[in-house]
């Protein structure tokens, strides 16, 4: 019996970067197990790295629709026109997060008012603006998956507002997970170890991050796009049919440990 039941299923991926990004990894294992891809962007040059990615996989049903999520209006036009051109919503794989260069950087007290707000409307908020706009197009068993990071439970050196917006995050998953579970309707976030992203390259001692999590970790070693990529799969499918609210974690161990 295939439990992961994909193909064909539409799965909307919010997030892609560039190569190196999670959610391109994720996206790539989707096609992969035949799901139809739909990719959100906010400005047109990730549009055009979408795009330049894409042609690899030209075989493969995908589409890719602009989404600003800082924007209930952007956001409410891009599921209408998803939900216009493929119907049914099966998945949605929220990978979006930003935080101002100087509100990691600098010291956590000296976040501004405007950094605090921006970094949590952004990485937080919008992934309940984002479960709200795409609610009337879901399936009734449809799963809804966030990546989360370990700064949202620790404290951890550089991650300052970030850490907290993923606090927030968590929460809002957790809430989510409640409210919509009476229409079938899962919510879980995976919380990835350290991979150098795009997103990365802004915390300050990323390196050193790296370097103790390899030495520290049960399994001495990070983790990466693949790992991440895979339980993904299994958040998004019928394996994980009885699981919800759960933060899931993707880090070799690392979070075990003292």
């Amino acid at each position: 019996m295939d439990l992961i039941q994909l193909a064909g299923k539409n799965i909307v991926v919010m997030g892609v970067a560039n190569e190196r990004s999670i959610a391109w990894g994720v996206a790539k294992r989707l096609m992969e197990v035949g799901a139809n891809v739909i990719f959100t962007y906010r400005k047109e040059r990730s549009k055009g790295k979408i795009e330049k990615l894409l042609a690899d996989y030209e075989a493969y049903k995908t589409a890719v629709v602009e989404c600003d999520v800082n924007s209930d209006e952007s956001i409410a036009k891009a599921f209408e026109e998803i939900g216009a051109a493929f119907g049914t919503i099966h998945g949605i794989v929220h990978s979006v997060a930003f935080a101002h260069a100087e509100d990691l950087k600098n010291r956590f007290v000296e976040t501004t008012r405007e950094g605090y707000a921006f970094a949590q409307d952004t990485s937080a908020y919008s992934l309940v603006a984002v479960s709200k706009a795409a609610k009337p197009y879901l399936s009734e068993d449809a799963s809804i998956v966030t990546m989360s990071y370990l700064g949202a439970d620790r404290v951890l050196d550089g991650y300052n507002v970030m850490g907290v917006a993923k606090a927030a995050l968590e929460a809002a998953m957790r809430y989510l997970a409640a409210d919509l579970g009476t229409d079938g309707i899962r919510v879980n976030a995976i919380s990835a170890g350290a991979i150098r992203t795009l997103a990365a390259k802004g915390v300050p001692s990323f390196n050193q991050i790296l370097n103790k999590i390899g030495e520290t970790a049960p399994l001495k070693r990070n983790t990466n796009q693949e790992e991440v990529a895979d339980m993904t799969i299994v958040m998004l499918s019928r394996l994980s049919r009885g699981v919800t609210g759960e933060t899931i974690y993707v880090d070799s161990g690392y979070n075990i440990m003292g």
